[in-house]
């Protein structure tokens, strides 16, 4: 039991589900054995959905053994850095797994990055080839990273094709300026040539516990781009340790709903090879369209809904909500940013579905904790119980070493198989972030006596005002209690008296009026003087990443 050395028993196992185990014994194995497992059961079973095209998992199992096969001949193996750079569809999830059973490392890249960031990711993960879509806004990126980067190959996939006919006819007709030509350039390589072979890959001989299987850009605990190294055992488990924790999930009879971007950590994982590990079908979506969201949930009778807070906040204000059956949906998961109390109520009394909450990082593959609302495993503001196998620990921010008692407020730090191998070429990083077989997250939370823990601020978020800590978290809960509030972050500003306050900007709710004066009163008795924000501004909306977070860093 490499991954649970602590024999005592930790609190949280008296508050797990009935039957589960928090001592889970995880497999070893490479991630694409998930799919080989899935297409051997039940190869007849639907995987994946894409804008009504269909693949059944032994139809992608078969696609997948070609793409891996012409990948090994373009030199392909183990140590080598295959990107991928697309919006979600069917290529995105075959290429995934076929980089894998070729024997390489996938390497996620933004589709929406500027040439700039595009470049530097290359060089810095050694990326070879690149798998793109024939979209011109994304070959013409390309097309400059190809002349100054070490990338060699970029294979192009139909988008077109990629549609059931009438759709592909279309898209071809309609969208015929936004589509890319294959360039005469022997560079260039069509998917359909990639995969014309019979399938007949060399397999590789995959050492879980320490070869990369991902390497994902996050800017990690100190705000710097690094690239995230994960193992073939970091997401294999923590596919499985979902999979345990929702004991009510059913194997092969699950539909997933793929709105989260696959090239993120939190859509790889828990969408898309979670969704593996259940035998369950994919029900992707290329693009967040709120409205063709909730089509998707009542036409394709979506039972897993998993998202950001923005996602269900925003269901929450749709005017026309009520047109669609939510009555498939078993639960719903949100992660990646903090899920207001407020946001979650709300969601569940529209839709009826019960909705948890998790915790996790990029460096954690990436969920470390969840909550289960389902099995009564459920506590107001807590981001839940550490997952099977996984130990969560609150330490002081002082000396980075004591762990604190229940209650207190410390930094949040985590010990399982899914913490990250470390960060890409960045060894003082790696030291910094992982001491005494720790994952040192740089969130700040606190844990009850049953082991629930709670989040609290990103570290680097906390404002000093006069010597007092002030998290904009917690400001913002309150400021959200105003009904006439859609949405709010708080950022620190510098303060020539106090050193730093808080400043807040806000959202108002559609047809509502509130002023700065009228907040500011509305708060006098949730927040202490320190806390109600110094200034605070009015915006139509607040930027936010591809993944659904606000990003404070823009405002």
């Amino acid at each position: 039991m490499d991954d649970t050395e602590s024999a005592a028993r930790p609190p949280w196992q008296d508050r797990y589900p009935r039957g589960l185990d928090w001592a889970l014994e995880l497999p070893s194995r490479p991630i694409d054995a998930l799919l080989d497992d899935a297409a051997a059961t039940d190869p007849s079973a639907p995987f994946i959905d894409f804008l009504d095209r269909r693949f059944t998992y032994g139809e992608a199992a078969g696609l997948v053994a070609k793409v891996a096969c012409g990948l090994q001949r373009l030199g392909v193996g183990k140590g080598v850095k295959v990107g991928l750079f697309m919006p979600n569809c069917a290529y995105g999830v075959v290429c995934f797994f076929a980089i894998l059973k070729a024997g390489g490392t996938v390497v996620n890249y933004n589709p929406l990055d500027a040439e700039r960031e595009l470049v530097r990711e290359i060089e810095d993960s050694e990326t070879d080839i690149m798998m793109t879509l024939d979209l011109a806004p994304l070959c013409r990126k390309l097309a400059v990273a190809l002349e100054s980067t070490r990338l060699r190959r970029v294979v192009i996939c139909s988008f077109g094709r990629a549609l059931p006919l009438l759709k592909s006819m279309w898209f071809r007709l309609m969208h015929r300026q936004e589509q890319a030509r294959l360039p005469a350039d022997p560079r260039y390589l069509s998917f359909d040539a990639l995969i014309r072979n019979d399938g007949a890959y060399e397999p590789v001989e995959i050492a879980p516990l320490a070869d990369i299987a991902v390497i994902q850009y996050t800017g990690g605990t100190t705000g710097d781009p690094k690239g995230v190294m994960l193992s073939h055992r970091n997401v294999y488990a923590n596919a499985c340790q979902l999979r345990a924790w929702f004991t009510t999930a059913e194997p092969g009879h699950e539909r997933l709903l793929a709105v989260l971007p696959f090239f993120h950590c939190f859509g790889m994982t828990a969408v898309m090879v979670f969704a593996v590990s259940l035998r369950a079908e994919l029900i992707v979506l290329p693009r967040f369209n709120l409205k063709e969201a909730l089509q998707a949930i009542a036409r394709k009778r979506v039972t897993l809904l998993v998202g950001v807070p923005t996602l269900f906040n925003a269901i929450n204000q749709y005017p026309n909500r009520a047109r669609y059956d939510f009555s498939s949906l078993k639960i719903s998961i949100s992660g990646g940013d903090t899920l207001p109390r407020a946001v979650q109520e709300k969601f569940v009394a529209l839709t009826g579905c019960l909705l948890a909450e998790g915790y996790g990082l990029t460096e954690s593959a990436p969920v470390a904790s969840c909550s289960n609302p389902l099995e009564g495993i459920d506590r107001a503001g807590s981001c839940g119980l550490p997952l099977p196998a996984t130990t969560i620990e609150i330490v002081s921010t002082e000396d980075g070493e004591r762990v604190l008692p229940a209650g207190e407020i410390g930094e949040i730090c985590v010990r399982g198989p899914q913490v990250m191998l470390g960060y890409w070429k960045q060894p003082a990083a790696t030291a910094d972030a992982l001491r005494s077989g720790r994952l040192h997250t740089g969130d700040i939370g606190r844990m009850d006596r049953d082991g629930f823990v709670y989040f609290v601020e990103r570290r680097k978020e906390v404002i000093a005002v006069h010597g007092y800590k002030v998290y904009p978290r917690i400001v913002e809960e309150a400021i959200r209690l105003h009904p006439a509030v859609a949405d709010v972050a708080v950022i620190g500003i510098p303060d020539p008296v106090r050193g730093h306050a808080p400043k807040a900007f806000v959202v108002r709710a559609p047809g509502t009026a509130l002023t700065e004066e009228g907040l500011r009163a509305f708060l006098a008795d949730k927040l202490s003087p320190v806390e109600i924000p110094r200034s605070i501004e009015f915006r139509d909306s607040l930027p936010e990443s591809a993944a659904g977070k606000t990003l404070k860093r823009r405002i």
